[in-house]
């Protein structure tokens, strides 16, 4: 039995979800209107799949743009893929949802941040012993000052 209910868990699945329909949305039916998405990601989650250039220049997070150019979204339970234009060079890209850092849509002044930390929960009751607990992610509205176009 759960000693509290963890909301920060809750929120953080909730938030994927809301990504994870957006684009299937989007995947189906193109951008809608001015919408267009600044996706902030993890490159060293492990399951991130990016070109070893694109890896070498980015080696901690990346920011990827999804507006004008854009070509075979697919979105599964776990993340979604997507090609991208890069100096005219299509690149493929497979990002976990768990990997997403920010995700904004600044054409209606919406965005999420996804915080990662270590849970410091010294009692935790592990039976076996074995395995680390599973890194904590909150998630909460972020200010879009840093996206507006000045």
């Amino acid at each position: 039995m759960a000693r509290s209910i963890d909301y920060g868990n809750l929120m953080h699945r909730a938030m994927r979800s809301l990504i994870q329909s957006v684009l299937e949305d989007v995947s189906v039916n193109g951008l809608p209107g001015a919408h267009h998405f600044f996706i902030t990601f993890d490159t060293t989650h492990p399951d991130v799949d990016i070109a070893d250039w694109l890896k070498s220049r980015y080696p901690s997070e990346m920011t990827i743009v999804i507006q004008h150019w854009f070509e075979n979204l697919n979105v599964t339970d776990d993340g979604f893929s997507v090609t991208l234009n890069f100096g005219n060079q299509p690149e493929p890209l497979v990002i976990p949802f768990d990997a997403v850092r920010t995700f904004v849509d600044p054409s209606v002044e919406f965005g999420l941040r996804f915080e990662s930390h270590a849970e410091e929960d010294d009692d935790d009751d592990d039976d076996d012993g074995d395995d680390d607990p599973p890194p904590q992610h909150d998630a909460e509205v972020v200010s879009l000052d840093k996206f507006r176009k000045q």
